[in-house]
């Protein structure tokens, strides 16, 4: 593979609107201080407000990015000009008649994930709303970066296009393109591929034991997938930026890009390896559903504050409904190897007692304060709605699909929410969503939105699936029923999550408690599920545990024992209508994965 260069455009000076300039270095690496010079020309009013967000779009929470910035100075010339702090993210420089204000400020970047800054000795790593102001009524302008690479040998890479011949300056659209173009400086491996007579880039940070041939290889299956269903890719460069880590795991999507960072040995184990794959369909897809076709809410964002909307499910939900089935439709698993997949999510839900307390509208539309900080109740109280919106998706599809012999399906509402309010970026309102969903599905769907979205009502799996030749079983344990999940650490059996209305919640154990003896005998996390299945349902036992650094003993009266798995199999003689709807849904015969 070559390396890979960005497109470089012109740009015309205009002297009646403020110019935006924004200078990145990083000196000294080691102390993980990006130095940042902000240079504003021709803004007119006495008064400067700079803004710095509290999110990045895609990660559905207030980050508070400010927390990071430190030594905050404004000049004009060699004059040091006043300013003051207005709030937590808001600072305002009294500029007075002066034409050309310079900015600098430091930010500490030493936490490393898709949605923050990373900088030490062997890269630089920054996203736009952690790193940058703006200028509010100024969002819509053009905005040039230079970045300062500390060591000659150090690319930069970036979704952004650079600017003429000048050595590492970008050019941002606006405001909005800036926040979603991350940037990765460093000694990065860099690869070139085609798709579609268009170029992508793969820029990988830190060693592992990815092969990166069969990872392009993968990628360009993906994308041509992905591509075949909407009818092409709205873009003229995309860029994918990988970085290798312990054991990380995450994504970021923006328009023209995404950031990945995954377990740097994860890639030889092919399941380790199909869920990295899972991954990118993932953040891929988020071109079309999120960066394009979005919720009117994020139509515009605020940057300043949560942008509320109950949709996440079908942006988060439905992406992860397909990020499990373009990699079969890839061809690179198989449907037996899919099936198995959704047994696990399944499993996942079913076993989540808080998908009966929260509804997914009130998931998505509690993220900002829910999804992204769990505690010790979570698990009780509320569901994902990537989890639950994939199930929704599932369900959808299987409803689709049925009714049409599956000459139309849930890519159909795709490309409609596409072609309605992707192409265009008009937000959609969850009754427009509704529709299209209903339009497609030729049916009124109140009743099912009411339910399952709105509603907390079990889903029937079986009824959806039946038409398939596919049916769900449970899988029962042999243990009775304690209600714990148990870990060990630091060489103590802390117990980490008590189900609500459990035996043990009864009993009066609690997460958080150290787990010692069942019947006096000593206890370990791995030993409890063999010690538990010594005794049967409605034995009372007795347990003992540390509970805020008191020994207590408490009578558990067990329960009967739950289902932990669920399966999802082929029936038993499928009809020919099963066989043939099983086989036009995932492109194999339904005797594979008897």
């Amino acid at each position: 593979m070559t390396e890979a260069t960005a497109p470089r455009i012109d740009i015309g000076v205009q002297d009646t609107v403020p110019t935006i300039n924004y200078l990145v270095a990083m000196p000294q690496p080691e102390t993980h201080l990006f130095e940042v010079s902000l240079q504003i020309v021709n803004y007119s009013s006495p008064i400067l407000d700079l803004r710095m967000p509290v999110w990045t779009p895609g990660s559905y929470l207030v980050r508070e990015y400010a927390k990071n910035l430190q030594d905050f100075t404004a000049f004009a010339g060699d004059k040091i000009l006043p300013w003051r702090k207005i709030s937590k993210n808001h600072w305002q420089i009294n500029k007075g008649d002066v034409s050309e204000v310079t900015v600098r400020y430091r930010i500490f970047a030493n936490e490393l994930s898709v949605r923050t800054n990373h900088l030490d000795a062997t890269h630089g790593y920054f996203n736009g709303a952690a790193l940058f102001f703006r200028l509010p009524g100024w969002e819509n302008l053009p905005i040039c970066v230079t970045v300062i690479p500390p060591y000659p040998q150090w690319r930069v890479t970036t979704p952004l296009p650079t600017i003429g011949e000048q050595s590492n300056t970008f050019y941002a659209a606006d405001f909005d393109t800036l926040v979603d173009s991350p940037f990765e400086i460093g000694e990065h491996q860099l690869y070139q591929f085609e798709v579609l007579g268009k170029p992508h880039e793969l820029a990988i940070w830190g060693q592992g034991n990815c092969q990166v041939q069969q990872l392009i290889s993968d990628t360009q299956k993906i994308i041509q997938v992905e591509a075949q269903m909407f009818g092409g890719l709205p873009y003229e460069r995309y860029v994918f930026l990988l970085h290798l880590f312990a054991q990380a795991y995450g994504g970021l999507e923006h328009k023209n890009s995404c950031s990945l960072i995954y377990q740097r040995f994860g890639f030889r184990s092919q399941d380790k390896y199909e869920r990295f794959i899972q991954l990118l369909a993932h953040e891929f897809f988020h071109l079309w559903n999120v960066k394009r076709i979005r919720p009117q809410a994020l139509e515009v964002f605020n940057y300043d504050q949560e942008n509320y909307t109950p949709s996440l499910w079908f942006c988060e939900g439905t992406t992860s409904y397909y990020d499990l089935l373009i990699p079969l439709r890839a061809g690179i698993y198989d449907a037996k190897t899919y099936l198995n997949y959704w047994s696990k999510e399944i499993s996942r839900l079913l076993t989540t007692p808080g998908r009966k307390v929260q509804t997914l509208s009130e998931s998505s539309f509690d993220a900002w304060i829910k999804l992204y900080r769990p505690d010790t109740n979570t698990g009780n109280s509320q569901v994902s709605y990537y989890l639950k919106g994939e199930m929704i998706s599932l369900l959808l599809d299987l409803l689709i699909r049925a009714r049409y012999r599956n000459q139309r399906s849930l890519d159909d509402v795709m490309r409609q929410m596409w072609q309605k309010f992707g192409q265009a970026e008009i937000g959609y309102t969850p009754e427009q969503l509704q529709a299209v969903i209903e339009s497609v599905a030729g049916v009124d769907l109140t009743d099912f939105f009411a339910r399952y979205i709105d509603g907390t009502e079990e889903l029937p799996f079986n009824q959806y699936l039946e038409p398939f030749g596919l049916h769900l079983l449970a899988e029962r344990e042999e243990e009775p029923y304690l209600g714990v999940k148990v870990n060990t650490e630091n060489g103590r059996e802390m117990i980490k999550f008590v189900e609500v209305g459990s035996p043990a919640q009864m009993a009066g154990i609690d997460a958080g408690d150290e787990l010692l003896a069942i019947a006096g005998i000593k206890i370990t996390a791995h030993q409890l599920s063999d010690r538990l299945k010594d005794y049967q349902a409605n034995d009372t036992i007795q347990v003992t545990v540390f509970h805020q650094d008191e020994l207590r003993t408490y009578p558990v009266t067990l329960g009967t024992p739950r289902p932990t798995k669920y399966q999802l199999l082929a029936i038993q003689n499928p009809n020919a209508t099963q066989q043939e709807n099983f086989a036009a849904w995932l492109g194999a015969a339904i005797s594979t994965v008897s």
